[in-house]
């Protein structure tokens, strides 16, 4: 039996492109290449607010057999997460929450941080990153006649230099060492 992990984006549509390589890689990277790793989908969910309701009410029944859920939203939007941890912890299951920042678009583009105009810092304090930033570069380095744009291809590129994305975006070094230390991620699967 393998460590199973469910992936919580605000929105799947385009974000699941960036988020899965991620989550595949870190877990590799932690010693669980064999992790089965599975973008929510259904329900469809439509932003911040709704992902946070159904996580509370929605999920737990229909997904509660993943050994972890991460839960990857925006940081513009999140706010307290631990609550929210905790709760789910009460119901028995391991919900770890890292808001990207300022939003999961900015995790792709570490890898291509010579090819922006702005600087890393204000990359990362930009309020419209995804309109501003993202989309420009979108159009000039993705393909747009694949699914997702070119989102995954690009973000494998980013991974390439996996301990670099964690030196600009200490926020996923951080759900790294949380991961790690989870007591059901050292078991034996």
């Amino acid at each position: 039996m393998s460590f199973r992990v469910l992936v919580i984006p605000e929105d799947p549509t385009y974000n699941g492109y960036i988020l899965k390589p991620l989550v595949e890689r870190m877990l590799g990277e932690l010693g669980k290449p064999q992790a089965q790793v599975m973008v929510l989908t259904n329900p469809k969910l439509g932003g911040y607010e709704h992902a946070r309701r159904a996580i509370e009410d929605q999920l737990p029944e229909r997904y509660g057999h993943f050994d972890l859920w991460l839960f990857l939203p925006d940081a513009d939007r999140a706010g307290n997460l631990k609550p929210l941890e905790e709760t789910l912890s009460k119901k028995g299951i391991n919900l770890l929450c890292c808001p990207a920042i300022p939003e999961v678009e900015a995790w792709l583009l570490a890898g291509f941080r010579q090819h922006l105009k702005e600087s890393w810092a204000v990359v990362r304090s930009h309020p419209r990153l995804k309109e501003e930033v993202f989309e420009n570069f979108l159009r000039a380095h993705g393909d747009p006649r694949s699914v997702g744009g070119g989102r995954e291809p690009l973000m494998r590129k980013t991974l390439s230099n996996y301990r670099g994305l964690l030196e600009v975006c200490p926020e996923l070094k951080d759900l790294e060492g949380r991961i790690r230390s989870l007591p059901e991620f050292n078991k034996q699967f």
